[in-house]
């Protein structure tokens, strides 16, 4: 049968002289497809010869052999072309990619476990969740504390709460090793406030505690200096004033000097000067005894500052909802 020798010729010229991959398509639909003359004589194969069914799977093999190569070849020819005329000069700026940075009150968390790191304190990760006994009872707040009021707290079922502030961490420390200790805890604190300017039912807390041998109102006074220098800047001044809290004895509010008007009065510092920063004092023997430690052989001293306070009054952020809107125009400056 001389047919094939005369169409594989013809297909070979139409398949080498394809010159793109949609032309090589059609050639290879013409000479390879369903309706092809190479296809009609394959199903009619059983009255051919052998020889003949022989010549003709030789045929079929050798055209698809030549797709293939005329394939690669385009494909070469189409890579060097690209390569030639699209070339990119990688010393060239690139484009900018946005990218995402810290929150606000993240970067202040972070600063301040900074501050303590260096120290020499521990950062302690507490429970958002709490028993009365470790919020309340062992921090001496009594059942007829104003706090324990649901009118002030959150409670989730009996005597399980979400914490008014992160000072459980320092009770569970302290019922799990024996002093020293030295600790800050940072996290979410909850409280049934209506969110306005400077209150939200979510905030961010750190407090700290120091407890060993010899431990003195003085130790207490030089870290919150460290920590308001540290935050606000070395010409800062900080200042004691009495105060009362359940868990300390005596206790101490915490000022610093107004950053924006030194000192000189301005509507920032209400005209006084000083900006209120948190409270401290030293911890109230009571406590040491709910936790197993002898107040007579060890002393220590606790402090709490909220986070988004340090935010505002280092930023000058008028109002704390800010921080939640999630306001790109705002997030961006920081």
């Amino acid at each position: 049968m001389g047919w094939p020798t005369d169409y594989l010729e013809e297909a070979r010229a139409s398949i080498v002289g394809a010159a793109g991959e949609q032309e090589l398509e059609r050639a290879r639909v013409a000479y390879l497809g369903r309706k092809s003359r190479l296809t009609e004589a394959l199903r009619n194969a059983k009255e051919l010869s052998v020889e003949e069914r022989a010549e003709l799977n030789r045929t079929k093999a050798a055209l698809e052999e030549l797709v293939e190569s005329a394939r690669r070849e385009l494909r070469k020819r189409e890579l060097d072309r690209s390569l030639a005329e699209e070339r990119v000069d990688v010393t060239l700026p690139g484009d900018r990619v946005p990218r995402g940075h810290y929150h606000l009150l993240t970067q202040i968390r972070r600063e301040v476990e900074d501050v303590f790191v260096g120290l020499g304190y521990r950062v302690v990760d507490g429970d958002e969740v709490e028993d009365a006994w470790h919020l309340f009872d062992a921090l001496n707040m009594g059942p007829a504390h104003v706090t324990r009021s649901p009118l002030h707290t959150l409670y989730l079922n009996g005597d399980v709460i979400l914490r008014t502030e992160t000072s459980p961490s320092q009770i569970r420390v302290m019922e799990a090793q024996p002093p020293p200790v030295y600790i800050v805890s940072l996290g979410r604190c909850y409280r049934r406030d209506t969110p306005d300017a400077t209150h939200s039912p979510i905030f961010h807390q750190v407090e700290g505690l120091a407890v060993d041998r010899g431990i003195t109102l003085a130790d207490l006074k030089g870290t919150l200096r460290y920590l308001a220098r540290a935050l606000f800047g070395e010409e800062r001044e900080v200042r004691f004033q009495t105060d009362f809290f359940p868990f300390t004895e005596p206790s101490l509010g915490v000022s610093i000097s107004c950053f924006l008007c030194g000192g000189g009065g301005c509507s920032v510092c209400k005209q006084s000067g000083w900006i209120e920063l948190g409270g401290s004092g030293v911890v109230d023997p009571n406590v040491l005894e709910n936790v197993g430690y002898d107040p007579e052989e060890v002393s220590g001293f606790a402090f709490g500052i909220g986070l988004e306070r340090i935010a505002m009054l280092r930023h000058g952020v008028p109002d704390l909802r800010m921080f939640w809107e999630n306001d790109l125009r705002f997030l961006r400056q920081f």
